[in-house]
């Protein structure tokens, strides 16, 4: 009597220590329990069942998704009650909401069923078990639960889920799935509880349903990312450190995985919301700072990227990528050449710590000062920024010999400065380098097109176009190289090629197909990775790739203006990115200038318009306008149009030589000659602006200055290539 006693007796303390979550008095109470009850006869065995390991792994399943109910079905009921005593005004509870407190062990077990079916290999059951919980009614204890369940699934579904494996959460998960353990297919788990009441789900009409993995990743990974900033903990007192690096932890995760799905859809613009709103997080975390300037950077918005990098460089200053990231935004999209010249220069003074990177930095030096010379209005200040380019990109070839764009870009800076042999020996180093890069065989084609080769030149560009049959420049440069060897007939057919190419492409025929949802943003306009790897010439120029500060300037103008023209005419408008768009305004006017030179002023006017319908008030299409008129011997009419067109963008060289030669012919000797010495301060290799200056200074009677001038032009022309090698983008 009394060992039974005694067994009670311990039986009521481990109840107890249970109820109180005592945990580490339990084994010795057992122990104890245990010696009593064989001293008093009874021999203590294990259960005999038998029955396998696969079914007593459903039995230990089916316990914990019973339990998980139950406990879901309970604080359901509590929150309830609780919400309806608030509401009759009763007492405060106190005690009531305690109670309602999700234990550690409650809230594992309830995480225990999915975490077994996916160490079993049966991922479909373990999904299912995760939206069984998800879809049941929140309540406040299961705040914290819902965000880490919803985050498991969402990597799950990302990382381990293909869209032709996904099955949406409202129908039955497949019977036999590529997801699950083949060796474990008979043995799927099926629930066989009844409960009297389960927890109420979330139900209705109009409840959004995914339809796709990556959808359904990032619903529930919008959902978490809500609950991490509700719950953020930013104070930053010593007793809430513990605290808050979980917060910060809890929400990197939820950001990543954001990362992850919108990086997958082309969704930067999206993503780099999402992290703004993790600022709050982000004193002093480079992590989210980062990821935050590398969304910018995605989305297009270079100009906060680059002031988010600036925070980035401070919190790690030794890092050499983040400047020279900064770096192609400013010498890029921005064109911002100071602060490009000052983040290049952080990585050059980093010295050994950055030895493998100084190459690149030099790099950078180096495109820094060829742009800047590009921009100077003074031939002096051209020729000194010239200089230190080529020292630069001399400088960084020295360094990494085996680098093909530090040979590439020191040969094209010197095809720049008109340096020929000496550029085609830096050409054919690149080459031997990287054997297949676009740029290099673009740069070769032009020092043969200025040599005079060029039927070499043309057998360069289509080998080139073998390769990167989509890639505009070298389509370009063909247009204009045929015109020369082969006839204009044979251009126009490029032209024709060229349209082609640009309707497959972006699978479009005119603007008003460009509608939201249309074909034009769900294909390669939507990922602006694929827009970005196709290299246009500049802005807003067919002719030039230099990207001049007023040209930047002049295309913002042109843009406004065409918006407003087009409103105007009630024309479809252009939705999504203007690259599209200018580029099929360019093939437009290069086949407005094949007519021209077949003097056919009618088809020339008929391109000209079809680029004017996309983009009215463009310089190019003014200037093109105005050499539709010289053709037609109307001249007052044309040199309004290149009047029109210096208007948008002052510093458009062959507009100021048409019009040079305009005014000479209007007997305006003084205000030709203004112009075309304007025009050789923005260009001083352009040979057709010194011819035209030398004729207007013959007439004024200035022979020596004429023949001077004349004398350059047929330098110059010497070693002019078929189109600007500045049609050659210069980026890192």
């Amino acid at each position: 009597m009394t060992a039974k006693k005694s067994g009670s007796r311990l039986e009521t303390e481990i109840e107890r220590c249970r109820s109180e979550s005592q945990w580490d008095k339990i084994p010795e109470l057992v122990r104890q329990l245990s010696a009593k009850l064989i001293s008093n006869g009874k021999e203590v065995r294990p259960r005999s069942s038998n029955r396998s390991t696969t079914d007593r792994e459903q039995d230990i399943i089916t316990c914990y998704e019973k339990s998980g109910d139950i406990a879901l079905l309970y604080l359901q009921e509590a929150e309830k009650a609780l919400s309806a005593g608030i509401q009759n005004r009763s007492p405060k509870p106190g005690p009531t909401a305690q109670d309602q407190e999700l234990g550690y062990f409650l809230e594992t077990g309830l995480q225990r069923a999915h975490v077994i079916h996916f160490k079993n290999g049966n991922l479909t059951q373990g999904v299912g078990r995760f939206r069984e919980i998800l879809r049941a009614v929140e309540t406040r204890t299961t705040q914290n639960l819902r965000m880490t369940i919803a985050r498991q699934l969402a990597e799950i579904l990302l990382r381990g889920m293909c869209e032709q494996s996904y099955w949406s959460p409202l129908e039955d998960p497949p019977t036999v799935s590529p997801l699950d353990d083949p060796t474990r297919q008979g043995h799927t788990h099926s629930k066989n509880y009844n409960l009297s009441r389960r927890p109420r789900v979330y139900s209705g009409e109009n409840l959004f349903c995914p339809q796709e993995n990556t959808e359904e990743a990032l619903l529930l990974l919008l959902i978490s990312e809500s609950m991490a900033n509700r719950d953020a903990v930013l104070s930053r007192i010593p007793e809430h450190n513990n605290d808050r690096i979980i917060s910060l932890q809890s929400a990197s995760v939820v950001y990543d995985l954001l990362t992850i799905a919108l990086g997958r859809r082309g969704q930067y613009e999206m993503l780099s919301e999402c992290l703004e709103r993790a600022m709050k997080f982000a004193f002093e975390e480079f992590h989210l700072w980062y990821q935050l300037a590398l969304s910018l950077m995605a989305a297009g918005k270079s100009a906060r990227a680059v002031k988010v990098l600036k925070e980035c460089i401070r919190l790690k200053p030794d890092d050499p990528t983040i400047p020279l990231l900064a770096v192609k935004l400013c010498i890029g999209p921005l064109h911002w050449l100071d602060e490009g010249e000052c983040f290049g220069k952080m990585v050059i003074e980093m010295g050994e710590k950055a030895a493998e990177f100084r190459a690149k930095g030099y790099l950078a030096i180096g495109l820094v000062y060829s742009l800047k010379a590009t921009d100077a209005s003074l031939r002096s200040m051209q020729e000194e920024y010239q200089r230190k380019a080529l020292g630069a990109f001399q400088r960084a070839q020295s360094l990494s010999p085996t680098d093909h764009l530090a040979a590439f870009y020191l040969a094209l800076q010197l095809a720049v400065s008109r340096q020929i042999p000496e550029a085609l020996g830096y050409v054919r180093q690149a080459l031997q380098l990287q054997g297949d890069d676009v740029h290099s065989l673009h740069l070769l084609a032009l020092l043969l097109s200025a040599q005079k080769h060029y039927h070499d030149a043309l057998n360069i560009i289509e080998m080139a176009l073998s390769e990167y049959p989509e890639n505009f420049n070298l389509l370009y440069t063909k247009v204009k190289l045929e015109a020369m060897c082969r006839g204009p007939e044979e251009a126009l057919l490029t032209c024709k090629h060229m349209l082609q190419i640009w309707k497959s492409f972006y699978n479009l025929t005119n603007p008003s197909d460009s509608g939201r949802g249309s074909s034009l943003l769900d294909r390669a306009i939507a990922d602006r990775r694929q827009l970005n790897a196709m290299t246009l010439p500049d802005f807003s120029d067919p002719e030039t790739g230099s990207v001049h500060a007023t040209s930047i300037a002049a295309s913002r103008v042109e843009q406004a203006l065409s918006e407003v023209a087009s409103s105007l005419q009630s024309s479809a408008p252009k939705h999504g990115p203007l690259h599209p768009w200018m580029t099929l305004a360019q093939i437009w006017l290069h086949a407005a200038e094949v007519y021209i030179g077949m003097s056919k002023p009618a088809e020339a006017t008929a391109c000209t318009q079809e680029a004017a319908n996309l983009f009215p008030t463009s310089h190019n299409v003014l200037y093109m306008r105005g050499q539709i008129a010289e053709l037609r011997g109307n001249m007052d009419e044309a040199k309004r149009w290149y009047e029109e067109a210096l208007s948008i963008n002052p510093t458009h060289v062959k507009t100021m030589q048409r019009l040079g030669l305009i005014l000479h012919q209007l007997q305006r000797y003084s205000l030709s000659e203004k112009v075309l010495r304007d025009a050789v301060q923005v260009n001083s290799t352009a040979h057709d602006v010194w011819n035209s200056l030398g004729e207007v200074l013959q007439a004024q009677g200035n022979a020596a200055a004429a023949t001077e001038c004349f004398l350059t032009a047929l330098e110059l022309e010497a070693s002019s290539p078929i189109l600007p090698f500045t049609i050659i983008p210069r980026a890192l």
